[in-house]
């Protein structure tokens, strides 16, 4: 198995699609990395010789942010949001979406589990 940027890449796969297993690169920066390094994006990660997986790390230590520096950025600007008190940041801190969208109806997975809260009883015409 081979180790880029400190992660064991799946081996079977092809090494476009096993370099997105690292965080931080999706499909247009894997693509760049094998274009800048001169490796066929066809080729199974396990066909890679040393060489061609040194191109790699050093591509992406030279150019990118992954893995544990990338989350913990992350979490520093959502902190950094949190201390200033900025609308986005008491979002974060209620656990609610920050980006606008409804939560009337939907955003449970921000939420949470329902409370269900009890309603006031109707009273019946007669």
């Amino acid at each position: 198995m081979p180790r880029i940027a400190g992660i064991d890449i799946p081996d079977r796969k092809k090494v476009y699609f096993a370099l997105q297993y690292v965080h931080g690169i999706g499909p247009k920066f894997a693509a760049d990395i094998l274009a800048e390094a001169g490796i066929d994006p066809e080729k199974r990660a396990n066909a890679l010789d040393e060489i061609e997986v040194s191109k790699i790390n050093a591509i992406i230590d030279a150019g990118f942010i992954v893995e544990g520096a990338l989350r913990r950025q992350v979490q520093q600007n959502i902190q950094r949001l949190k201390d200033i008190r900025s609308y986005r940041g008491e979002r974060h801190r209620k656990g609610l979406p920050s980006r606008g969208q409804r939560t009337r109806s939907n955003a449970r997975t921000r939420k949470g589990k329902k409370k269900t809260v009890a309603g006031k009883k109707s009273v019946k015409a007669k």
